[in-house]
């Protein structure tokens, strides 16, 4: 039997359960990514102003490959809901700007729901 569509709004149209598995693993990636970045600020605060090298060689790695489990993930979501190039390349910058990948989460969660083109 085929899972039924998921609607939050009763006036959007209903969306495929695979965007909704796909929204529901970016928006933990958006928030990961985002608190990683502060963090990875914080690290580079620590060596530049304090001159603690290890901060961002531990963190460094350790976001990137975060970033990079991001970046597919928005991929994915942006496949499964068709999105324009231009959405897209925009939520993947978002998870490089501090603070940003929180916004960007937040109008893709209303736009996906509402079934509006990202």
């Amino acid at each position: 039997m085929p899972a039924e569509p998921v609607s939050a709004n009763p006036a959007a149209p209903a969306m495929p359960p695979k965007v909704a598995g796909a929204l529901a693993r970016y928006r933990i990636a958006a928030f990961i990514v985002g608190y990683a970045l502060i963090v990875l600020c914080i690290a580079i605060v620590l060596r530049y102003g304090f001159g603690v090298d290890q901060a961002v060689a531990i963190w460094g790695p350790i976001h990137g490959v975060l970033y990079i489990g991001y970046v597919l993930l928005a991929f994915d979501l942006a496949y499964k809901d068709r999105w324009s190039l231009v959405g897209t390349l925009g939520v993947l910058l978002a998870g490089v700007i501090p603070g940003v990948s929180f916004v960007a989460e937040r109008i893709v969660h209303r736009k996906v729901v509402a079934r509006q083109k990202v």
